[in-house]
């Protein structure tokens, strides 16, 4: 089979990163696993540790991700949604996550992610009731229902994750299109207006 080639840097991507990621960049590959039964216990670990630093602050934490998914292919990293009233006060909640070990990953209007120097958990921070918040959960819960549109995702991520990627947050940017579908679908339809 002839070698892929690399995709190209995309200027667009290339700004935001530069503006949002603390650290180091994450170049490829991306390796994904066959789903784990361990991965709910570690989460359930990861909410304890967080639940018991965060308190009251931490308005909800959730296991989101494909690691959230049975039966579904992932990097092998617990992705975890935290809400918070107020994603820009830092100071609210970040101490606390720092003593737990991790370290501030990314800073973007109304997100930040945390991760511990395993590289194997992300803590995602977005305020509660937030779009993204909403989506997250509701994405999850959509693969966890629907059996067709799970292996149409992993069979997306197979194909991208075999990409020669500059940075993992280019993988992430390609499945894009996807999710968006998959959103779009599942969001229940609005209301008709009722005649007056």
């Amino acid at each position: 089979m002839p070698a892929r080639s690399s995709p190209r840097l995309n200027p667009r991507i290339e700004r935001r990163l530069a503006q949002t990621l603390i650290g180091d960049r994450q170049p490829g590959p991306v390796r994904l696993v066959e789903y784990h039964d361990g991965w709910p216990v570690r989460f359930a670990r990861i909410r304890e540790r967080l639940a018991d630093a965060l308190g009251i602050t931490a308005r909800t934490i959730e296991h989101i991700g494909s690691t959230a998914v049975p039966r579904l292919a992932a990097k092998p990293i617990i992705d975890v949604l935290v809400t918070v009233d107020d994603v820009e006060d830092e100071g609210g909640y970040a101490p606390a996550l720092m003593a737990l070990g991790y370290e501030l990953r990314v800073r973007e209007p109304g997100h930040r992610m945390f991760r511990p120097p395993s590289r194997d958990t992300h803590v995602h921070v977005w305020a509660e009731g937030s779009r993204e918040h909403r989506d997250h959960v509701l994405f999850r819960d959509r693969l966890r229902q629907s059996a067709t549109d799970r292996d149409a995702y992993a069979q997306l991520k197979r194909e991208l994750a075999a990409e020669d990627w500059p940075d993992v947050n280019y993988y992430a940017e390609a499945k894009g299109p996807f999710i968006d579908e998959i959103l779009k679908r599942a969001r229940p339809a609005p209301q008709a207006r009722r005649a007056g």
